[in-house]
Parts: C-alpha cells; structure tokens; sequence
C-alpha cells in the first residue's frame, strides 16, 4: 500500500477523490484505509472538513452509481455469471440480496456500515429495479455518515490515521452495527417529527 500513500501525497485532493470514487466502484481498494488517511492528508493540507466529506461524498456517489447501472442493466443473469466467474463474490452479493429484500431502500442507506453488504450494494439494488432517485438519495446520506466517520478520525487525529485503522479492524464488527442503529433511530426520529408536523389539526 506504500506505492498508494505515496500517490495521494503526490497529487493531493484529486488524488484522493478518485481513489475514493474507485472504492465505491467497487474496486480492489478498502474504504477502512483510504478513508482515514485521505483525512489525515487532507488536514495536512489545510482542506476545511465539511468541503471534503461533501466532495469525497459525491465522488463515492459517483462510484457507486457505477456499479448501480452495470447491475441494472445486467441484471440477476449477470449478477450469477459473476458469481460463478469470481466465487469470492458469491456471500458478498448473497449476503446484499439477503438484507436487500428484508429492508428495501433502507439497507441502501445502512448497508453502509456493514460489511459485504457495501461492497455489491449497487449491484443488488440496479438488478432489484430500485428507482434511481431513491438510490442516489439513499446512498448519498449512507455515503456521506460512512465518510465523515473515517474521514473525520483520519482528520482529526493526522498522524495517529494508523491507529485508527488497526482500532477499527479489532471492534468494526461491534461498532459498526451500534452506527448502523444509532443512524436509524436518528432518521426514525426526523423524519417521525416531520410528519407529526403536517398531520391536520382536530377541530
């Protein structure tokens, strides 16, 4: 991973937002890794941190809307073909389809904070006929709490990025599903407020 370090040194922000974009494409490159050092370098280089959880968000929108149109036009027949091609990805993209018919849209927002399933999401939810506009909403609010955690320790704690990574690994299988709820319970909670505001009053 040296040679990766060394490029998003060298080039700096568009560097990051396409490695970044890479990721959510679904590219051979881990999101727990290059996430909190593209903070860490950001915050070196002075870049005010709503303006890169903003842009990091789109480029990962971009990525994973990717992978979105190849399983939508694909569909489940491409979707199998690439399973048997590549068995590695079957409990991936089984685990995705899985949640996917459990949770709908909603897993596309948490689906975020758990692994395998972030990885084929796109896949499984273009080859389900989700609506485009409730993909790119959904993910866009999943992407940018996703970013602006590991992001943000990465940018935050700079030089200490390693730790963060090495801390994530040993606990992600029991922060990771704690994020997930807490992320709910908070959209649950706007969303509730929201409609208990445009009930009519009773005369």
């Amino acid at each position: 991973m040296k040679w990766l370090f060394s490029f998003l040194n060298s080039y700096g922000m568009p560097a990051m937002l396409l490695f970044i974009l890479l990721e959510y494409a679904c590219f051979p490159v881990s999101s727990e890794i290059v996430l909190p050092f593209c903070g860490a370098l950001a915050a070196r280089q002075g870049v005010f941190y709503p303006l890169l959880i903003l842009l990091s968000a789109i480029a990962g929108l971009i990525g994973t809307t990717l992978c979105y149109g190849i399983g939508r036009i694909g569909g489940n027949a491409l979707l199998e073909r690439i399973m048997k091609r590549f068995p590695k990805t079957r409990l991936g993209l089984e685990t995705s389809f899985t949640y996917f018919r459990k949770r709908g849209a909603q897993i596309v927002l948490l689906g975020r904070f758990i692994p395998l399933c972030r990885t084929y999401l796109g896949f499984v939810a273009g080859a389900m006929r989700l609506p485009l506009p409730v993909y790119l909403s959904y993910s866009f609010i999943g992407i940018f709490f996703w970013n602006a955690l590991l992001c943000g320790l990465g940018y935050f704690l700079q030089d200490n990025w390693p730790m963060v990574t090495s801390w994530y690994t040993r606990y992600k299988n029991i922060l990771l599903p704690v994020l997930a709820i807490l992320l709910l319970f908070l959209i649950s909670a706007k969303f509730g407020k929201k409609e208990g505001k445009s009930l009519p009053k009773k005369h």
